[in-house]
């Protein structure tokens, strides 16, 4: 069910990044640029290869796979206004960046854990 929920969540991230990126366009305007690109590479890109991978190792969606979607959609709800503010001068967002990034970093640590765990090594080549 994690798997599910990292998928819908992956297409949302999407569609907003998606939006930006064509209102940007239209308004030639692309000063929230790295806003767009994190919104659109960790929302809908990492979240869904995330989902894909708890898809294909059912056994993976453990408690730490819900913490894992649960960082990776928190970090980027605190790393996309934290970066916008940074872009826009607002100084009061931009502390977000910084606690989006670690818990972000985090999440990812998280998963790549939950990756090797949940995957057969390499088998030796025998002489």
């Amino acid at each position: 069910m994690i798997s599910v929920w990292f998928l819908r969540l992956a297409v949302v991230f999407g569609l907003v990044g998606m939006l930006m990126g064509v209102i940007m366009g239209m308004k030639h305007d692309f000063t929230l640029s790295p806003v767009h690109a994190h919104i659109n590479l960790l929302g809908w890109v990492g979240m869904f290869l995330s989902g894909l991978f708890y898809g294909a190792r059912p056994e993976a969606e453990t408690r730490l796979a819900l913490i894992h979607l649960l960082s990776l959609t928190l970090g980027l709800l605190l790393l996309a206004p934290g970066i916008a503010g940074s872009v826009l001068g607002i100084a009061a967002l931009a502390p977000l960046a910084a606690v989006g990034s670690v818990v972000t970093f985090a999440s990812m640590v998280l998963f790549s854990y939950i990756v090797f765990r949940h995957t057969p090594a390499p088998a030796a080549k025998r002489p």
